[in-house]
């Protein structure tokens, strides 16, 4: 059998050579010199300057947004827009399966009260004011970020919502413990799971059908952290964020954190609500080649959500204003808690400079972190950035291993900062 043969060296040479005629272009369509273009080369990375996308606009009260739906309703940030240490409704993402309650847009309460059922010893029901009276108030700035938040950065592509980086924020929430509610309705022995139900609808309003009803392990449930919510930064929730309350399951898929609820169901079983059973919000439970097709029976149940970080400032694309220094700061998070410490590179990662981290102001915030830099000669620039949570996770330099869905991209942030 004859076989093809294998690329003389002038072929590779040629290669090489072309790239860098390439990359000599671009230098002028950037209006700069491509600094550490040998780096450039080796990374074969596409220059992040050349990468960006126009945006389409969002609604009234979240202009600002890119969005990716309106039916149902999806919307991102770009990360300029993610630079406060509270994100304010205007700027915090939007992830919808479904309709939004005629309730919701009302912002009536009527009727509405929560019920508490399944394996307790006595199924509760309270409207909010038997809420707020019955048990102790608790308030925290919590990160909330949608499973698939990175999933455009997938190759193959994968179907579902192209977020790019913007599918995060961290709000203020006041409510109470859910683990108080629980208690107070006593958690039986056999407790395994709980399973939300809200009052959206799905695209065409069928009865009794819900777009989405997941859930948590009873652990997770009676953390101290996982709460009910019916303010958000200061005011009632919003129509698009979950009025009149929302569960919060920080450090978990947004997904579990279901808006407009009205039922938590305690399972004897893992949950098989709508998006809990096949691949939704799952991922393989062993690493596969991309494209792979992976049976239902090798995927598993996204827990805990990888450690992460964000360039908020400067805006990817900005000229240096003050020569070769560059001030910059962002926020990292992980859904194991504490991020322990952020990294910085401008020359591919073949060198990293600490940031400075400050603690986060309760568990599962966000924390801020901030660096300045000197940037060895003027041109161009790609910044990255890189956390460590306290469990000696990192983000990996590129998109980390491909899965059927999309799910958990923490590849390593960077920007394009020009020089003059």
């Amino acid at each position: 059998m004859n076989r093809p043969n294998p690329l003389p060296d002038h072929s590779r040479s040629f290669r090489t050579s072309d790239r860098r005629r390439f990359l000599g272009s671009l230098a002028t369509a950037l209006g700069a010199p491509l600094v550490f273009q040998d780096l450039l080369l080796k990374t074969g990375i596409f220059p992040s300057a050349l990468a960006q996308e126009a945006l389409l606009k969002g609604w009234p009260g979240k202009e600002e947004l890119r969005m990716l739906s309106d039916k149902p309703l999806n919307a991102e940030a770009t990360a300029k827009l993610l630079d406060d240490e509270i994100t304010p409704y205007s700027r915090h993402f939007v992830r919808n399966n479904g309709l939004i309650p005629d309730r919701a847009r009302q912002g009536t309460l009527g009727d509405w009260s929560l019920t508490i059922d399944g394996e307790v010893n006595e199924s509760l029901k309270f409207d909010l004011d038997a809420l707020k009276d019955t048990f102790s108030p608790h308030e925290a700035a919590l990160v909330i970020e949608c499973g698939g938040n990175g999933r455009a950065g997938y190759y193959p592509k994968v179907g579902g919502n192209p977020w790019t980086l913007g599918a995060v924020g961290c709000a203020r929430y006041r409510g109470v413990r859910l683990k108080d509610v629980l208690r107070h309705a006593g958690v039986k022995s056999s407790a395994v799971y709980i399973g939300y139900y809200g009052e959206d609808l799905t695209l065409s309003r069928e009865s009794g059908k819900f777009p989405i009803s997941r859930g948590v392990p009873i652990e997770k449930a009676l953390d101290e952290n996982t709460m009910l919510a019916w303010e958000m930064n200061g005011k009632p929730l919003p129509a698009e964020h979950g009025f009149p309350l929302r569960l919060i399951c920080p450090g978990w898929p947004g997904s579990t954190s279901g808006k407009w609820l009205k039922r938590i169901q305690v399972r004897d079983q893992i949950h098989d609500g709508t998006k809990m059973t096949g691949t939704s919000y799952r991922v393989p439970k062993h690493p596969v080649a991309p494209g792979a097709k992976v049976p239902t029976e090798d995927m598993q149940i996204i827990q805990t959500m990888p450690v992460k970080s964000i360039i908020t400032h400067p805006e990817t694309g900005n000229s240096s204003q003050n020569g070769r220094n560059v001030r910059l700061r962002g926020h990292a998070w992980s859904g194991k808690g504490r991020v322990a410490r952020v990294d910085l590179s401008y020359d591919f990662g073949a060198t990293w400079t600490q940031a400075s981290l400050s603690n986060p102001v309760n568990a599962f915030a966000w924390q801020r972190w901030e660096l300045g830099l000197k940037l060895p000669v003027t041109g161009y620039y790609e910044i990255w950035a890189r956390a460590t949570d306290i469990t000696g996770g990192m983000q990996p330099m590129l998109v980390p291993g491909w899965n059927p869905k999309g799910y958990l991209n923490n590849a390593a942030h960077r920007i394009a900062v020009r020089v003059a």
